[in-house]
């Protein structure tokens, strides 16, 4: 069995090869560990080789995770990203614990963030999150009504509208894998066009990285390559 040190090793050179089949720079690809479901002894093991950020899906499993990892690390470099869905009654420990959040979809929420970040900690790094597929099922704001949910998160004060997350239509051909994630990049591009400063495209996972990073994702979020498969209760 691969340790989660030579599972890391192997995502790097997976990410670094993307880059470089897109004329990128590996600099421009933050790889996120995605570490839900997986104990605190998971996360520190990551950080014993070099990987400093995590994301989390589940609030009281986060928060717990990040008290014993400052325990065992006390002032380590480590930065939590939330990823999973928003209730509104959970935003005051997201907005006091966490350095990102990439699943903004309703200003509610992110107004929510904004009123209850304490000042000390500086702004929360933002992304909104795109329904790119069209997906019933699926979480995000619609393309139709990003623009101004885009303006108004950015004028919110305590948060940093950095850019926008998404979590495509499952596919297994790398060409339709790249067209969702154009997409989600154009959206962006749009955005920049009429006057804001984004800077982050969170798109990729274990199976389409290399089609994300291919179309410009500067966040790939990685879980089962590196930590293995969940076992969910």
């Amino acid at each position: 069995m691969s340790t989660i040190a030579e599972n890391l090793q192997a995502v790097e050179a997976t990410i670094a090869g993307a880059a470089e089949a897109a004329s990128r720079p590996r600099s421009m690809v933050q790889l996120l560990a995605v570490s839900k479901t997986f104990p605190a002894e998971a996360v520190l093991e990551a950080m014993a080789s070099g990987q400093t950020a995590f994301g989390e899906n589940y609030l009281q499993e986060a928060l717990d995770k990040i008290e014993a990892v400052a325990r065992a690390q006390p002032g380590a470099p480590v930065e939590w990203h939330f990823i999973g869905p928003i209730q509104s009654n959970k935003t005051r420990p997201i907005a006091a614990s966490f350095h990102w959040v990439h699943t903004v979809e309703r200003l509610k929420i992110a107004q929510r963030l904004s009123e209850q970040r304490p000042p000390e900690l500086g702004p929360l790094n933002i992304c909104l999150q795109v329904n790119i597929s069209g997906e019933a099922s699926k979480s995000g704001a619609c393309e139709r009504e990003l623009p101004d949910l885009a303006r108004q998160v950015a004028a919110l004060p305590n948060l940093r509208l950095r850019g926008l997350m998404a979590i495509p239509e499952r596919q297994v051909e790398p060409a339709l894998q790249r067209a969702a994630f154009a997409r989600l990049r154009a959206l962006a591009e749009q955005l920049r066009a009429g006057g804001l400063q984004l800077d982050t495209l969170s798109m990729g996972m274990s199976g389409d990285m290399e089609a994300a990073i291919a179309e410009g994702a500067t966040i790939v979020r990685v879980g089962s390559a590196i930590f293995g498969a969940r076992h969910y209760e």
